[in-house]
């Protein structure tokens, strides 16, 4: 697996379409901070993305106190961090945010469509997406505030939303998962878009999945992360010598190889730790540690509290009436 899958499978992506927006001027759809509503949209997330697709006419996005920035059919913006954002037809225009609208289905069925008017001057779909933020998440940390694209006609992305918004109109059984996983498959192949445009000179960890021997690296160590890893294993695996590695590799992930590989294991100790009821010890094993109180030290300096104590609290907050 390479890494960037890799960690969009660890960090448990889970994305929906929520919205197919008719609107007509004059127009204001804000969307509030992720932190407010992804408990609402999915439960035990901790993070949220969201992302907006112009299918027709045009609009103004506005970040905070940033410019306002025009988008016209085709284009897509993206919001990482969960900031919270305005989509108007001209800017400088507001309107509270209807707070009801951010919360999972009861019936399991996604509310597609919101008309804003009669008549149409503008069309847009919104994207949603949970996910982990701790402890580690290299894909949020690498992505800014805020950026876009554009999807081609015809185009992958293009077919991905033209199925979705088939898929809402024609609420078949089963719709709710398809359209979740067409809302990760539009995220996934937008972040690839993204990762494409990178200037050469550009360092951080999406940048660095595309320099040869730290792609290398990443790739090795994503997918043995329990072996029994060494700077001088993991260079002479990728060609170069330690030091070498070690500059590039920090200099484009911002941290050591061998500390990168320590937050890696935490963040798949986690995952392992709510979906698996086997003891500390055969997770440990799994991650990497050859006993279960090197992990411990390793899992507590890092989230500052035991695997076994983190576990319980992850349980009590998802199920607050079991034990």
């Amino acid at each position: 697996m390479d890494a960037l899958s890799d960690v969009l499978k660890a960090v448990r992506l889970t994305g929906a379409l929520f919205f197919d927006v008719h609107a007509s001027e004059p127009w204001v759809a804000e969307t509030p901070a992720g932190k407010a509503i992804v408990e609402a949209m999915f439960p035990g997330s901790e993070h949220l993305i969201s992302y907006h697709i112009i299918t027709r006419g045009s609009c103004w996005a506005t970040l905070g106190s940033e410019p306002a920035t025009r988008l016209a059919a085709g284009d897509i913006i993206v919001l990482p961090h969960g900031d919270a954002h305005v989509l108007s037809s001209e800017p400088g225009l507001r309107r509270r945010p209807n707070m009801a609208l951010y919360r999972a289905p009861p019936d399991g069925k996604l509310p597609a469509t919101i008309f804003m008017g009669s008549g149409e001057s503008a069309r847009f779909v919104c994207g949603f997406l949970g996910c982990d933020e701790r402890p580690f998440n290299p894909l949020l940390t690498a992505l800014p505030r805020v950026f876009q694209i554009h999807a081609e006609p015809g185009g992958a992305l293009d077919s991905y939303v033209t199925f979705a918004l088939r898929e809402s109109a024609e609420r078949r059984v089963g719709g709710g998962s398809v359209l979740s996983r067409l809302s990760e498959l539009m995220f996934v192949d937008v972040v690839r878009h993204y990762i494409e445009t990178l200037p050469p000179g550009r360092t951080d960890w999406l940048a660095g999945l595309r320099e040869p021997y730290v792609g290398r690296a990443l790739t090795l160590l994503h997918r043995s992360p329990a072996r029994d890893w060494t700077l001088k294993a993991l260079a002479r695996s990728v060609g170069l010598s330690r030091s070498a590695l070690a500059e590039r590799f920090t200099s484009y992930v911002g941290q050591p190889p061998m500390q990168y590989l320590t937050n890696w294991r935490m963040q798949l100790a986690t995952s392992e730790l709510r979906a698996r009821d086997e003891s500390l010890a055969q997770i440990a094993n799994r991650v990497g540690y050859e006993s279960e109180a090197a992990f411990s030290r390793a899992f507590k300096k890092a989230l500052g509290s035991s695997p076994g104590q983190w576990r319980k609290q992850h349980l009590a907050r998802i199920s607050p009436g079991r034990g």
